[in-house]
């Protein structure tokens, strides 16, 4: 769940912004035209598809009026030529690195990589201008040109750890690893409610959803996904599960789409279940990818790294046993 995007890239790119205030009762194709550099032509191409929802139903008329806060949410095809510009004011939260690869922890409002809406300010951006050969990957036929040493990905709204391929070596050994699954990623999650179970699989697979484009969803006809999940501990008032979850497979959204399937959402997730912690920032999501193992491509070794759970989260509770579940070996 890449989410988390995990995996080594999807062809589309999502946009979900709250409309602003200049753009109440803007026609929808211009709305999304200026939001995404598409013409007006395309845009109304996007909406006659389908791929458009506003507040979670599909739009497909393009004269339809925004109304300010509304959510407006598209899938788009991802600019063939988008590529990354390097940015040194970009913070880059570093947990380790060498001469193959850099791990970093990353904070939850940083989007990992270009896309629709999110063109500068990205953490690649700010990688690639410390460490410019990874921006040289895609020209050796490794990874694409908006994703540069790029092997997984975490959602925006998701914090923690992130490794990134910086030679020709460390992108194929760490793409075989995702691609195998046999890298090893913990998340600690505040799920709404309380878990009944103190551990188990959720085993569904997940596709996009058939009514709002943005959204993943638990289908037959989707791709195999599994989430293993532990409970650490029960908070009350209000009722939430700080649950421990690994990664079996990576899906778009896995963890999110897997916990809300069993009817204890992602706390703060107003895609899966609703915005409701108010001490979050409203963007962020009460998940945080802990823990990253993986096969180092130059020495063999199985390595792991920790990024700590940060204060924000900590504050609602279960810090201690959360940050014992992810140095366990």
């Amino acid at each position: 769940m890449h989410d988390e995007h995990d995996g080594a890239g999807t062809s589309e790119d999502e946009l979900d912004v709250e409309v602003p205030g200049l753009m109440d009762q803007m026609r929808i194709d211009r709305a999304i035209s200026m939001l995404t550099g598409l013409s007006r032509s395309e845009a109304s191409a996007l909406l006659a598809s389908g791929a458009v929802s506003v507040d979670g139903k599909v739009v497909t008329k393009a004269s339809v009026p925004l109304v300010a806060q509304q959510r407006l949410e598209a899938v788009l095809p991802a600019p063939p030529d988008l590529s990354v510009v390097p940015e040194p004011e970009v913070e880059v939260d570093v947990l380790f690195v060498d001469e193959d690869l850099i791990v970093v922890n990353k904070s939850f409002d940083q989007v990992v990589h270009p896309g629709a809406g999110n063109t500068t300010g990205t953490l690649i951006s700010g990688v690639i201008a410390r460490w410019p050969e990874v921006a040289e990957l895609p020209g050796l036929g490794l990874g694409e040109p908006a994703r540069p040493g790029i092997v997984h990905r975490l959602d925006k709204g998701t914090s923690g750890v992130l490794v990134i391929a910086r030679s020709p070596q460390a992108y194929l050994a760490l793409t075989e690893q995702m691609t195998n699954h046999t890298a090893q990623r913990r998340y600690i999650g505040f799920l709404e409610g309380h878990v009944a179970e103190d551990r188990g699989i959720v085993d569904a697979p997940i596709a996009r959803s058939a009514s709002t484009p943005t959204k993943m969803a638990v289908r037959p006809d989707g791709r195999p996904a599994r989430t293993h999940y532990q409970v650490l501990e029960r908070l009350v008032a209000p009722d939430r599960t700080v649950a421990g979850l690994e990664l079996e497979t990576g899906r778009t959204h896995q963890i999110r789409v897997h916990m809300s399937a069993i009817g204890h959402p992602v706390a703060n997730d107003p895609r899966y279940g609703q915005r409701n912690v108010t001490s979050l920032d409203r963007d962020r999501l009460a998940l945080h990818a802990g823990r990253l193992s993986f096969v180092h491509p130059a020495t063999n070794e199985r390595q792991s790294f920790i990024a700590p759970l940060p204060s924000d989260l900590a504050a609602l509770g279960a810090a201690r046993v959360a940050q014992e579940w992810l140095d366990e070996d």
